[in-house]
Parts: C-alpha cells; structure tokens; sequence
C-alpha cells in the first residue's frame, strides 16, 4: 500500500487546510455546546459572523447531514453524529466492547468510571458510567478536561509519543510539571484533586494501544470524602490493563 499521500497529509508539506471548511466545522462545536441548539442569531453572535454568513454555513452542515432544525427553528447536532462517534469509537477499539468493561468496575468500586482520548489537544471524555451514588461528579460524554490539572490529562501527557508530546507542548495548553509527570510514569497512575472540580478526586491510569501508544485513558472520579487510594488504585489498574489487552488482541 503506497503510504506516501497520507504522510504528506500528516506533515503538511505546505498545504494548507482550507479555512472556510475549519470555520464550517467549527459551528459543531458550537452547537454541541448548547444543550438545547441555537437559533440563527444566536449562532451568528457567538462565532461573531453576519447573520447570511452564519446561514450559508448552518445550511451546508443541514445539507451535509450534520444539523436539522427543530419546530422552533433552532438548529442542533442531527443524530448523525451519533453514528460517526460510535464509528470512532469502534475504530479506537473504544466502542461496544468497552462498555461492559466499565460496568463491572463501577459495580466494584460504586464510583462513576469514565474512558477520555485526546481531542483537538485536550483530554475529552468519550465514554462513560455512572455511579448510583446521589453524591457523584456530573461530566457528560464530550466534556473536555485540562492537560495540567486533570488525572486524564497527566496521564496522557506522560506517557504521550515523541510527535504526540511534541504537539502538546506546542498547543500553548499548560502542561503538569516534568516532575509531576514523571512520578506519573514511574505510578503508572495519576492522582488530582478539586483542581477542576472543588471536593472531586480522580484516578486515571493509561490505556495502550497495539503499537504500545498511551491512545487514551481510565478514570474514576469520587467524592473527596469517599476517595481511598488503596481502595480504588488496584481495580483502575486491573482494568486499564484488561482494555490494553483487548486493544492489543489479547484475550
């Protein structure tokens, strides 16, 4: 398979990504951020376009399938990225099969467990169950979190790839000290506590790919009052371990 047209994509190579296309796109993420769509001068106000601007590029997302119109003509994520996100999922080996995987976690510990990959150079939760604890950190599948202060972020700073890291630090996103990070190799976990959330611990331990790449991360998140190291480490580790396994082909 001759590789050499998707290196060149990877590195560039001069060619710029076309601008209107970013602009387009960045609309998504736009929507996504309201969990009840935008109406077309509320669109127009965040992104700070003219309102025909914002149209025209709300209409090519509709006619591309990415955004519907409700009956009061707000425009939100058409279910279609549902499938594309569980498509990428499945491609991660992060999809169906993870899931039950999380479960019997949660049913161990009684905490809320969550699986978050690198997006756009942040930490984002793509998978997620919840506790039935009534005392429990509230953060939805898309939720972004900070390189330097999460146990997510930690974790997939430390145990990032040469290019991987080298891009992070060229984002201009904090990052946790080099110590910080390297107690976090030598662990092999990441501990933080209400740096992003007051009275909220978190867990996080790698997960790796076939190629022995950190693609993403496990994590639990508790209540301070209720967070035990000894008590959570050891069933974070074990099934960040189990998931490797499962994304390496090993059963």
């Amino acid at each position: 398979m001759d590789t050499s047209y998707s290196d060149r994509i990877q590195d560039r190579g001069g060619v710029r990504p076309l601008t209107t296309v970013l602009k387009t796109i960045a609309l998504l993420d736009v929507l996504a951020a309201s969990p009840r769509g935008l109406k077309l001068p509320e669109v127009a106000t965040q992104v700070q376009l003219s309102r025909p601007t914002a149209y025209q590029r709300l209409l090519t997302l509709v006619e591309a399938g990415w955004v519907e119109q409700d009956h009061e003509m707000r425009y939100r994520l058409s279910m279609h990225a549902c499938r594309i996100a569980a498509a990428a999922l499945e491609q991660a080996n992060l999809g169906t099969r993870v899931q039950p995987i999380l479960e019997m976690l949660v049913h161990r510990v009684k905490e809320t467990a969550s699986l978050a990959v690198l997006d756009r150079g942040l930490p984002c939760i793509v998978s997620r169950v919840e506790s039935e604890s009534m005392l429990r950190a509230e953060q939805k599948i898309g939720t972004t979190m900070s390189l330097e202060g999460s146990a997510s972020g930690r974790i997939l700073t430390a145990f990032a790839d040469e290019i991987t890291l080298g891009r992070l630090k060229e984002s201009g996103e904090a990052l946790a000290s080099e110590e910080l990070l390297n107690e976090t190799r030598t662990n092999g976990y990441a501990v933080s506590s209400g740096y992003t959330h007051s009275g909220v611990v978190a867990i996080a331990a790698p997960i790796f790919d076939l190629h022995g790449r950190c693609t993403s991360t496990l994590s639990l998140v508790i209540p301070e009052m209720r967070f035990n190291l000894e008590t959570f480490r050891e069933p974070l580790l074990e099934t960040a371990r189990t998931i490797t396994k499962m994304q390496q082909g090993e059963r």
